[in-house]
Parts: structure tokens; sequence; C-alpha cells
């Protein structure tokens, strides 16, 4: 399987994005894609809660996802659309979801992930996040397919929590999606390793499609992202990396044999014990 990661620099407005999205998505599939992956928060980058109230729909009513629902019907590509920022479906909900939809070649939707662990963090230099007061956190690990692999999915934060992937993996997961708009202070430190930790640990492909660069901002300040979307393969080698380019594509080639060959070389996944828990100190 020829998978593609889709590298952004979002804005604040889902209509100038969408454009961009799509454009790439065709260069994938040009290239031979029959996987493409986007990053978190797809449709629209921002820190202004306000505006994400005016420009966010209901999934039914979102122009991105109705578009490349349509794009992959025309291209008969799965395309992992890694988040968008979404109104709840409930009425009475007042938090958004951060929602991962797997598109299959018909365009329907063959999978959503609503992402678990938020983001709630002080990054220092005065740069704090409080996700879990804009966004609902999901419930539910997700398993699904695209074509003959398999793929658990994650969104972002959620890297930091490996049971989440063993539990994928051990269900059967050969690839890991992990869609990010990281910040920069926390990509130099910890993406590449935590990429690899997490494909080590699982024996599993990892596809990391991420948000780049200094995001436009029509109200209030704006974001930057680390970028450096990456492919990491089951053996934990970095099989691609984009650095910062905004707007690019990263084309890669996917064998389930390396997961199962992984996985008979280190067989972790089927090696845990019951163990007593620590006392408290």
């Amino acid at each position: 399987m020829r998978a593609a990661l889709l590298q952004l620099c979002s804005s604040d407005d889902p209509a100038e994005n969408l454009p961009v999205t799509e454009s790439l998505a065709r260069e994938a599939a040009a290239g031979g894609a029959t996987l493409i992956a986007t990053p978190e928060c797809t449709n629209i980058v921002t820190f202004s809660r306000t505006l994400q109230k005016e420009r966010l729909r209901p999934e039914a009513e979102d122009a991105t996802l109705a578009r490349l629902r349509a794009v992959a019907d025309e291209l008969g590509i799965w395309l992992l659309i890694g988040s968008l920022c979404l109104k709840a479906d409930e009425p009475d909900e007042p938090r958004f979801v951060n929602r991962s939809l797997l598109i299959g070649p018909d365009g329907g939707i063959s999978a959503r992930y609503d992402k678990i662990h938020m983001f709630d963090v002080e990054v220092g230099e005065g740069e704090s996040y409080r996700e879990s007061a804009a966004f609902r956190p999901g419930e539910q690990a997700v398993l699904t397919a695209a074509g003959d692999m398999r793929l658990g999915l994650s969104v972002c934060y959620d890297l930091r929590f490996p049971h989440l992937y063993r539990d994928l993996a051990k269900a059967g997961a050969e690839i890991l999606t992990i869609p990010a708009a990281f910040t920069v202070p926390t990509g130099k430190a910890h993406w590449h390793v935590l990429m690899r930790a997490r494909a080590i640990e699982t024996g599993a492909y990892v596809l990391a499609p991420a948000q780049t660069g200094t995001h436009a901002a029509s109200r209030g300040r704006a974001r930057a992202t680390f970028g450096h979307s990456l492919a990491v393969s089951p053996w934990g080698e970095v099989m691609a990396d984009a650095g910062e380019d905004a707007n690019s594509v990263t084309l890669v080639d996917l064998d389930p044999e390396a997961v199962a060959r992984a996985r008979r070389q280190i067989p972790a996944l089927t090696h845990d014990r019951r163990y007593c828990g620590p006392e408290s100190a």
C-alpha cells in the first residue's frame, strides 16, 4: 500500500483551507497513494473560541467533510481526515469535538474517532492550552481497516498515552495514525522520539501527518506548529520526515509483512504479565 502524508499550514478560515487540502490530495493520488492522511485541525487552526463558534458546523453540515468525501469517491482512495473541529451533534452540548474520520473509496464514512486525551498544558513562555474547556473528549478507541491493512486511530496528544496504542495493536492494528498540530517547543523535544517509541512498542507503522508553520489568524494571536510529518516503520526507523515544508506531500510504501516480521522478532505484545501495583510512599 502506498500512503501519503499531507502537511498543511491551515488558517482560521475553513473555506480558504479546503482548496489547498483538495489539491494536495489530488497530487498524492497522482503519485500512486491509495491511503492519504491529513493533519489534526485540517479545517481550521485558531486560538479564538468565538471564531470557532461562528465558523464550525456539525458533521452533517461541514463543507470540508462533504467536499473531501466527494474527492475520495472520485479518486477511489482511502482518505483519513486527521481531524476536523466540529460542533457536537447534540444541541445542548456547548463543547466542540476534535474528530478523525476515515473516508472510503466510495466516499462513505468508514470510521470516526473523537480525540480522547485533552491537551491541557503549560508549555512555557506564556504558551498554555486548555483543550478540555472547549472540546468534549471521546471515550471509544477505534480500530478500522483501509484496504488490506488495519488502522488504529488517534489524534495528537493521545501520543503520550502508550497504553492506547498497545490496546490498538493487540486488537490487530498494523498502522497507527497520529495526525497532529504539535507545538514547536514540545515538537523539538519530544516529537521524533515518541513517534518512534510508539512504533517500536507495537511493531506497527506510525503515520503522523502534521500542521506546520505560523497559521494565519484573522482574530486573536496566531498559532505556530512544529511540522515534521513522519512515517515510522514497525522497527522504529524514520521512513520519511517532511521537515517544515508547508503544503507538501510525502509518499511512503507500507508492507504488512514488515509488521508481521517485527512482531515475530520481538513478540512483546504477547508477553504481558499481571503484577501488583506500587504502594504509595
